[in-house]
């Protein structure tokens, strides 16, 4: 089923180069755009290794480790839960918004900037841009082809986020408000007495299943061993935890990622294992980046469906897309990897992209429910680490003063959506790289300091040729 952005691949159109006409109009818009962005700093990658800050405690951080960008809530400020938040003054939904004032098309040579830096990227594999429906760019610097399927990491919590809209529409979950307790009941019992497990092998509460024992030092919560039950008899916590909470990281539950990531896929119980970390937060009060929270969607979407994730991903997604997903690794009860290492080719991607940016509509087809796209969408909390929000599987921030709203993996797997300018964007980069400082620093700048200012400006207006001689 052809995508019905696939146009023709127009070739940025050649001109004088990009540093000899940054004046007049282009320099307007440019500068303009530069002073709607959010102000703030670039880190380098290492800056935070693993997630942690300069205190040694585990930040929410994202699919690297940590943010290499502050936002507009600036670093070190305590964000708790956006909920309420989310119809901030602007009653246009957001996926009905457009910028009448943005050109058609996209500036050439602004255009060929963006891809001549991509292409000084060591790490990109490809990059691929939608304008209005149409493939304006699609390029292969290295790595998969764009037609094959690449790992995108941690891209994968947005996919995830898409099947779980796809098995709300199917009647497999009520919705997200629902607890996630009831799909875990020897996991998560309902008060401390009423004979919950400790794991299937006696492993006492606190310890993995493997018999870990402590979390990792600078973890947040380390040493605290409980698995989040009340020590004065009420009831577990954990209850309260509902799908959204998963699907936006404010489950409350210490995070599986960065110092605890390599013990907790060694258990031989992902899902137990998550379930056993001690309560850190109440559920809904922040953001604490851990991709157990995606592992526990993906094995409550096998309770409830009685299929596999793959199988549901395929029915209720893929297919209907029109999109390739390959079966991705599972865990040892053999429930397919929730929110990591999901292939995806990059045309694919910028087909999903545009899934969304169609609210949920391809060819016609309503694939999923235009509520749901922008209900995902919605910040619910935000990163104490640079003040971006989240939302159900998807990050959010603004570029040149537009929404942005994109899927993020590790090591520069990338999908931006700016619904106002019709435009979408996919990187994909090596996903096994060790990190490196700058990397995803310049993607976020192509995309915020050309492609956007690009779009903005729009194509130039063809000029016809003067009359001949003959003609005249």
């Amino acid at each position: 089923m052809p995508a019905p952005y696939c146009g023709t691949h127009a070739a940025p159109r050649t001109g004088p180069s990009p540093r000899r006409v940054a004046r007049g109009p282009i320099l307007l818009v440019v500068a303009l755009a530069a002073l709607l962005v959010v102000p703030g700093c670039y880190l380098g990658d290492e800056a935070m290794e693993r997630g942690k800050g300069e205190t040694g405690v585990q930040v929410d951080g994202g699919p690297d480790g940590g943010w290499e960008r502050h936002g507009p809530g600036g670093e070190g400020q305590d964000h708790e839960s956006l909920e309420g938040a989310g119809d901030v003054a602007v009653a246009v939904p957001l996926l009905d918004r457009r910028n009448e004032r943005a050109g058609r098309g996209m500036d050439s040579i602004l255009l060929q900037e963006a891809v001549e830096a991509a292409g000084r990227q060591s790490r990109l594999h490809n990059l691929l841009v939608a304008r209005h429906g149409e493939v304006v760019v699609e390029r292969h610097f290295r790595g998969p082809a764009p037609d094959r399927p690449a790992n995108v990491k941690s891209v994968s919590k947005s996919l995830l986020s898409a099947v779980v809209g796809g098995a709300i529409q199917e009647g497999y979950l009520e919705g997200v408000d629902i607890p996630m307790a009831p799909f875990f009941p020897e996991f998560v019992p309902t008060a401390v007495g009423d004979g919950g497990t400790n794991g299937s092998d006696g492993t006492s509460r606190g310890e993995g299943a493997d018999g870990d024992g402590a979390e990792g030092a600078g973890d947040e919560g380390a040493g605290d061993q409980g698995a989040g039950r009340d020590d004065h008899g009420g009831p577990d916590p954990r209850g309260a935890i509902t799908v959204g909470h998963l699907l936006s990281m404010s489950s409350g539950l210490q995070s599986t990622s960065f110092g605890n990531y390599g013990r907790w896929v060694a258990s031989s119980n992902w899902t137990r294992w998550v379930l056993e970390r001690p309560m850190i937060h109440e559920p809904g009060d922040r953001m604490v980046y851990s991709t157990g929270n995606s592992h526990l969607v993906s094995a409550l979407l096998v309770r409830a469906s009685g299929m596999s994730t793959h199988a549901l991903a395929q029915r209720t997604l893929a297919e209907p897309a029109g999109i390739r997903l390959p079966p991705w690794p599972t865990d040892p009860q053999g429930i397919h990897f929730g929110g990591n290492d999901m292939l995806i080719s990059p045309r694919d991607l910028l087909r999903f992209g545009e899934l969304y940016r169609h609210g949920g509509a391809l060819n016609g087809e309503q694939i999923l429910d235009r509520e749901w796209i922008e209900e995902s969408w919605r910040p619910r909390v935000r990163s104490r680490r640079d003040g971006n929000g989240y939302g159900l599987g998807w990050w959010a921030r603004t570029a040149g003063g537009h929404e942005v709203r994109f899927a993020w993996g590790y090591g520069g797997q990338f999908l931006f959506i700016i619904p106002e300018l019709e435009l979408t964007v996919v990187f994909t980069s090596d996903p096994w790289s060790a990190r490196e400082g700058g990397h995803n620093q310049v993607l976020h700048r192509i995309v915020d300091d050309l492609l956007v200012p690009a779009a903005v400006a729009g194509a130039a207006p063809s000029t016809p040729n003067p009359p001949t001689p003959e003609s005249t």
